[in-house]
């Protein structure tokens, strides 16, 4: 491989190839994201929302556990809301 100049970020991931584990259902999981990607293509209005600190929190928390954006997140979850498709856990 060619000699190339990388960042800290790039360097730090290199380092630990060997430590991550490749994802399960890999099939299914790339359906999943892109059903996400789908639901939000259409076109976006720019909103305001207030939320208790700890709830955004929360949800950037699971963001993250999900590999993406919070703001996605929370996009996914109220369409899933409005077109019937949230499903209450007990």
């Amino acid at each position: 491989m060619k000699d190339v100049a990388l960042d800290a970020e790039e360097q730090d991931i290199l380092d630990h190839l060997d430590e991550m584990e490749s994802v399960p259902n890999v099939k299914e999981e790339i359906a999943r994201l892109h059903s996400y990607f789908v639901a939000h293509g259409a076109k976006k209005k720019v909103i305001s929302l207030r939320l208790p600190e700890d709830n955004l929190l929360a949800l950037k928390q699971k963001a993250m556990e999900e590999g993406l954006p919070y703001q996605t997140l929370i996009g996914s979850v109220l369409h899933k809301y409005v077109t019937g498709k949230l499903i209450a856990r007990d």
